[in-house]
């Protein structure tokens, strides 16, 4: 062991308490000690801060740390702060400083007490930083989250491109560059922007074998909150983050969780940052159990005991899943990732991207691709997650720690169907996609497929006897299993490999597994969802009996008493308290006031009778909807207001204020639209209407614009029914 080793192994006894280095860490210090660049890639957990902190702590002068985040900067000079002597020896330089606590940083830096400075790339590049890091001695620079350089990764920071160019103009030191996250095009990308292709580059493998990946179907919000609370109860007291790709979501879920007796707060970057501050140092100090946050939550974040990361709302790319992923299971224990999926919300971030630049759109649907195929991949998680990364991995070695070898389907034998398609592929020569070759396949003759003339080939409509989901697979099978290259740079076209061509030389037995298809689901609203699971037939009859008796003893329909949705809802969940009740679909406080007591009873009586166990988790109980929507809709009617003033102020078409008008009215809250009927109608014939909704079981509009032989248009019979129904049933 040569001296070095031994000064760097004392040192790190000395700084951290830690008797030996983990990896490649010793490797990248001794590298960054000699004044050489280098290119860190480590996994989250594998101690890549540590890379720069040591040589930082024993070297001359102050290393500058490049950090995206003003959250993990203050975290990790907290963190800093706690192995050296006094507080000086780490600061940060941002725009939450005030210009007292800048001066007092600067004096620190001038005056060689601070071994590491973190800045933020938009405060590096001001001309008075600039000036002011040039006179002191500056040790190396690291670049932290370097995958924010690139176009290519999850996370893009155009202000991150100059740093090669600011950093020169600040002294000529050393560059280390670190991420946990780095496709071979985001590496060559970094190293490109950094002007670092001649640095070392540290890679170590992106297998974290402590990590559990499972994808769950996403259905209605109802369902994918039942399930979410389930999962959260099944991990009582642990640690875990909740991700949602929008501000209002992370608050809308972590109400609901709150509401079901989840210790959970929200994080997001419109939060006031006292509030933000407050909530993380909430869920480090186990204050709070489940964050629920947006992708800035977690950049740095160290703490080791997260037991799992759920994703609400599908990632926009496979970089930016696993670094979400990575927070769990620092500690080396156990960390379940879970990613709810639907093929909708691969839509809706293809839609968020209509108006960026072509190329961006281009590459954005590239990455948005890949996340759909791994969510709907039968395969290994582990191997097509690391074969994204570029580094291979036999499954045998994933321990069934994912839910696709823990619980392996069907395989079909498909050698045949595989040299067909590797044959296809070579003869287009690297030129089509994906559906492309699928549209050979299945013999389907598009404008793309005769511009090629492919549908001359004598392959064309072979495979057409098998599903697209079939060769879909297929071909994801052959690109995992390098047989197939697909461009992602050149809009995914795929070409044969050598390893595809040796495959066609010599096939091998080949069995795959079809992969999964999800059915796309509207993100319906908790108060209209239709109930997914199967109810109880016979409590439900029982409930439609007594639905009629309350009705005929108040001279009402019995739609007007509870909707057939809330019926069928009570027979699944089996509310037997006013709270549950009130928890419904379709029922709110004030009808379940109203009319709740009697259906409480009997399905009281119900439970009873029958043993039946009520699953706590079935029951959700939502938070009261106060949307600004349904706020605003009832303070201008409130202010007799027009409906179709009200329905443009909202960016409504006047069907779809009726839809609210409607739901609002079900949910049991009442509204007073006479305004706007007495325009309509006299008071005679409002009373004549009614009467005939009082007497019309079924509440079919079609049938009451059918009575009053057309008289009134569909969307005025439906503004007379909301109203009834307003007056007789809240």
């Amino acid at each position: 062991m040569t001296t070095k080793n031994v000064d760097l192994k004392s040192s790190l006894k000395e700084f951290f308490g830690f008797d030996s280095f983990k990896g490649m860490q010793e490797e990248v210090i001794s590298t960054i000690l000699k004044g050489k660049d280098c290119f860190v890639i480590m996994p989250t957990g594998a101690g890549k801060s540590l890379c720069y902190q040591l040589p930082a702590l024993i070297s001359g002068g102050t290393a500058i740390i490049i950090s995206p985040l003003i959250a993990l900067m203050k975290n990790q000079v907290d963190a800093i702060r706690g192995f050296g002597e006094s507080d000086s020896v780490a600061h940060f330089l941002n725009s939450s400083l005030t210009k007292t606590q800048s001066e007092k940083v600067k004096k620190d830096v001038s005056e060689g007490r601070t071994k590491m400075l973190y800045v933020a790339p938009e405060t590096l590049k001001k001309d008075d930083t600039i000036e002011f890091l040039r006179s002191v001695k500056v040790s190396f620079v690291a670049v932290d989250e370097a995958h924010c350089i690139s176009e290519w990764g999850h996370d893009f920071r155009p202000e991150y491109r100059r740093i090669k160019q600011i950093v020169k103009e600040i002294d000529d030191v050393p560059m280390v560059a670190l991420t946990a996250t780095a496709t071979p095009k985001v590496q060559m990308d970094i190293q490109k922007s950094l002007n670092m292709l001649d640095a070392q580059v540290f890679k170590s493998s992106f297998n974290r074998s402590n990590l559990y990946y499972e994808v769950l179907p996403k259905g209605s919000k109802a369902q994918t909150m039942k399930d979410l609370i389930s999962f959260i109860n099944k991990k009582k007291g642990k640690s875990g983050i909740v991700y949602c790709l929008s501000r209002k979501k992370t608050e809308e879920v972590s109400e609901i969780l709150i509401a079901n007796g989840i210790n959970a707060l929200p994080y997001h970057a419109g939060l006031d940052a006292k509030t933000r501050a407050s909530n993380q140092d909430k869920f480090l100090m186990e204050d709070a159990d489940v964050i629920c946050a947006t992708i800035a939550f977690g950049m740095g974040i160290d703490k080791p005991d997260v037991r799992f990361v759920i994703h609400y709302d599908v990632p926009k790319s496979l970089e930016g899943y696993y670094q979400e992923t990575g927070r769990a299971g620092r500690d080396g224990m156990e960390g379940d990732c879970i990613l709810f999926f639907n093929p909708k919300d691969t839509e809706k971030l293809e839609k968020f991207l209509k108006d960026k630049p072509v190329a961006e759109r281009e590459i954005g649907t590239q990455l948005i691709s890949e996340m759909a195929f791994f969510a709907e991949s039968s395969q290994c998680r582990r191997k097509s997650l690391l074969h994204y990364f570029g580094e291979n991995f036999d499954e045998d070695n994933c321990n069934k720690m994912c839910d696709n070898c823990r619980n392996p389907r069907e395989t079909i034998d498909a050698t045949n169907s595989l040299s067909t398609a590797l044959e296809i592929i070579k003869l287009t020569d690297g030129k089509v996609d994906l559906k492309h070759i699928i549209h050979i396949l299945l013999g389907k003759a598009t404008q793309e497929v005769k511009a090629y003339k492919h549908n001359l080939f004598e392959y064309f409509g072979i495979g057409k006897e098998k599903s697209e989901n079939y060769w879909k697979t297929l071909i994801r099978f052959g690109q995992i299993n390098n047989l197939i290259h697909k461009n992602i740079e050149l809009y995914g076209l795929l070409s044969i490999s050598k390893q595809g061509l040796d495959f066609l030389s010599k096939p091998k037995p080949v069995n795959i597994s079809l992969d999964k298809e999800y059915e796309p689901i509207s993100d319906a609203d908790f108060n209209t969802i239709q109930i997914e699971a199967v109810y109880d037939k016979e409590l439900y009859r029982q409930l439609k009996d007594l639905q009629k008796t309350v009705a005929q003893e108040m001279g009402l329909p019995p739609y007007v008493i509870f909707q057939e949705t809330s019926l069928e809802d009570m027979a699944f969940k089996y509310p037997i308290t006013m709270d549950e009740m009130e928890n419904i679909t379709g029922v709110g406080k004030n009808k379940a006031q109203k009319f709740g007591i009697a259906f409480i009873e009997l399905i009281a009586d119900y439970v009873e009778k029958n043993n039946i166990e009520r699953p706590d988790d079935l029951v959700l109980k939502s938070v009261v909807n106060k949307s600004a929507r349904k706020i605003h809709i009832i303070q201008n009617i409130d202010k007799k207001v027009s409906i179709e003033d009200i329905a443009k102020g909202q960016g409504l078409e006047y069907e779809e204020l009726i839809e609210e008008l409607e739901a609002i009215v079900f949910s049991g809250t009442q509204v007073d639209l006479m305004y706007y009927i007495d325009e309509i109608i006299d008071e005679e014939g409002r009373d004549e209407i009614y009467e005939y909704f009082k007497s019309e079981d079924t509440g079919s509009i079609d049938a009451a614009v059918q009575e009053f032989n057309g008289e009134f248009t569909h969307e005025e019979m439906k503004i007379f029914q909301i109203q009834f129904m307003s007056d007789v049933a809240n």
